[in-house]
This record gives C-alpha cells, structure tokens and sequence, in this order.
C-alpha cells in the first residue's frame, strides 16, 4: 500500500485557504484533515464529527437546523441574541473561520476566555446537537468550497488591469465585502447601546485610525453631549483617567502594527472600570482583553500599507445603527445645531 498522499492530487488545496481564510503555518494539518477524514467519510456514506488530530470519528450526528454554508453568515445576521461569553467565542470563530471551530471545544473556551460549557450551550443556539455537528457542518463547508467548480474558476480568472491602482481598489473592494461577516450584529447593537447611555465617551485612535476617530467623534458630537476626541493620546493626556469611570465610554481604533500609547490608555482606562469599545484587525490589538466590544474588520489590500476602507465603512455603519435606534431623539439636538450654524454662518443655506 501507497503511503498516505503519496500519489493523490493536492484539490487545490491552496484555493481551500484563499476561499475560507484559513491562516495556518501548518499545512499538513488541513491536508490531513481532508484525506484522512472528509474523503473516507464521504466514501463510507458517514457524516460525523471529528476533532482534528484524531484517526476516528467521535459520534454519530444528524442534520443541524442551519445549512453548512449557512454558519458564518448565522453568526452575524442578528437572528440570535448572545450573551457577552458566547460573544466572545463567536468572535473567536469569525476571526479564524473556521479553523478556530475544528479544535476541540477546549480550545477554543480558552481562546475565548469562557467554559466549556459556554462553547456548547452557543453551539446549541445556533441548532446544532452538539460540538460534534457544529464541527461536522463546517467540515461540509470546506469540502463543499474546496471542490466548488465556480470558485476555482473565479480564481483562475484573469485580472481586469495589470494597474496597481486597479488592483488596489479590486482588492480593497473584497475586503469592504468581507466586513460584513467579521463581527456579529449582536456586537453592533451592544456598542451602540454603549455610546448612547453613557455619561461621556472619550475617543483615541493611532496615527492613521486616529483619523477614524476624529470622523466618528464629529458624528457623536451631533448626537450627545460629552464627546471627547483625543486623537493619538498624549502623555498628558492620561490624566484624563482621573475622571473616568464605569458609565463612560472609551472607544479605541487600534490596528498591526499597534501602538502602545494606545494600548496603555485603554488598559489603564479598564483598570477604571471605563466600558471600552475597540475597534481593530483580524489578529487583534493587545488591548482586546480590555474590551468590552470587539469590532473587528479586514485591512489586507494589494499594497505595501494596510487600508483603513474597511474600518471607515464600519465606522458609518454603527452611526447609521445609531440613527436608526435613536433617530426621534436625535431629531431635537441636531435641529438646534443646525440653527447655531445657520445663525454663525458655519455653512452654506440653501
């Protein structure tokens, strides 16, 4: 007998890592995953749960409520409500989709920082019996992309411009759609509920996402008082601490490479029991611990420098959240600040 892989073509394993965004030193291990497991099981008839690393399969399942290409979708449609532990161990499963969903239910509680039984009872609300199906459903989900004729034609499509700003904006526009399933709506609502019930909320940003914060500071001006922006936040700046506590808000942009001016503020800011707001990158800004929220979006572009398309529209999105939640009493303050400007001559009329 043939050792393992020893003349079985690759199926386009590298499609499998683009198409599902599998960031893993270890290449063997999803080659494993796939010969040693999803083919036989695919051969035999079976469907079963496996935990990666083991030759046989766990347990017997049945059909989840939610389809295999439905999972990642579920999490962020805002059609189940989360507690703040299960929260953490969904962002923990879009943030790696879904190779953080094929260890084992240990691992992935301690990624999140929550029980055992916390990683069950979430997989439970989303309709599956157990760990064991949600893991054999995301299984169906990389097989069904790995041998999808559709994706690996559109990989092997040609590109549109050999132009570096064309393949810029192409490759920003991807990221823009992949926003969409970072970061569950149940977070959103949180972080809304956050800003709008707190004393004050005090913002700081790096030096580029320091420029987020500055544009999300003159929208939050509009709709409550107490909004303060300190930018990349100074030295001096810390003794602003003093005068925070639980019922105020930081809210933090943070991304690769991350700053520890930043960091420190938010922590010390934590340490004070100031509700923190963060928004970052996929890998996560050290500060994350701190957070109560974590909002997270794509910055990998065809360029030498992270984009910040990502995060801008994300901003956009929780003030539109905002404004849909809060719209009749924003009305009354946005009118008289529209009538100070009109009085000053601040903008145009007409």
């Amino acid at each position: 007998m043939k050792k393992d892989g020893a003349s079985r073509p690759r199926v386009h394993y590298d499609r499998l890592l683009n198409s599902v965004n599998i960031i893993s030193e270890n290449e063997n291990f999803w080659t494993n995953i796939y010969y040693r497991t999803i083919l036989p099981q695919r051969s035999s008839g079976l469907r079963t749960g496996i935990s990666p690393g083991l030759d046989m399969p766990q347990t017997t399942i049945s059909s989840p409520k939610t389809t295999p290409m439905q999972i990642r979708e579920f999490l962020t449609s805002g059609h189940v409500a989360f507690t703040p532990s299960e929260e953490r161990v969904v962002q923990i499963l879009l943030n790696d989709y879904p190779g953080s969903g094929l260890t084992t239910a240990a691992s992935l509680a301690k990624r999140a920082g929550v029980s055992d039984p916390t990683v069950n009872r979430l997989v439970v609300k989303l309709g599956f019996e157990g760990f064991p199906a949600f893991q054999a459903s995301l299984l169906d989900e990389v097989e069904e992309r790995l041998r999808s004729p559709l994706l690996m034609m559109g990989s092997n499509a040609p590109a549109a411009s050999d132009s570096p700003m064309q393949a810029y904006v192409v490759s920003a526009s991807a990221a823009l759609l992949a926003t969409r399933t970072t970061t569950p709506q149940s977070s959103f609502d949180r972080a809304v509920r956050m800003i709008m019930e707190a004393r004050s909320v005090v913002l700081v940003g790096g030096r580029f996402s320091g420029f987020i914060a500055g544009i999300l500071a003159g929208h939050l001006e509009q709709f409550r008082p107490g909004v303060t922006n300190l930018g990349l936040p100074k030295r001096a700046d810390f003794d602003r601490l003093v005068d925070l506590g639980r019922r105020d808000v930081l809210i933090c942009f943070d991304y690769r490479r991350y700053q520890r001016d930043v960091v420190d503020f938010i922590s010390q800011a934590a340490a004070a029991t100031v509700g923190v707001v963060l928004f970052t990158d996929r890998w996560q800004s050290p500060a994350a611990i701190h957070a109560d929220v974590t909002l997270i979006s794509p910055v990998e572009v065809q360029s030498p420098y992270d984009t910040m398309v990502p995060a801008l529209a994300q901003t956009e999105a929780l003030v539109a959240q905002i404004v849909a939640l809060y719209g009749p009493r924003l009305r009354s303050r946005i009118s008289r600040i529209e009538e100070v400007r009109r009085t000053n001559d601040v903008t145009e009329s007409g």
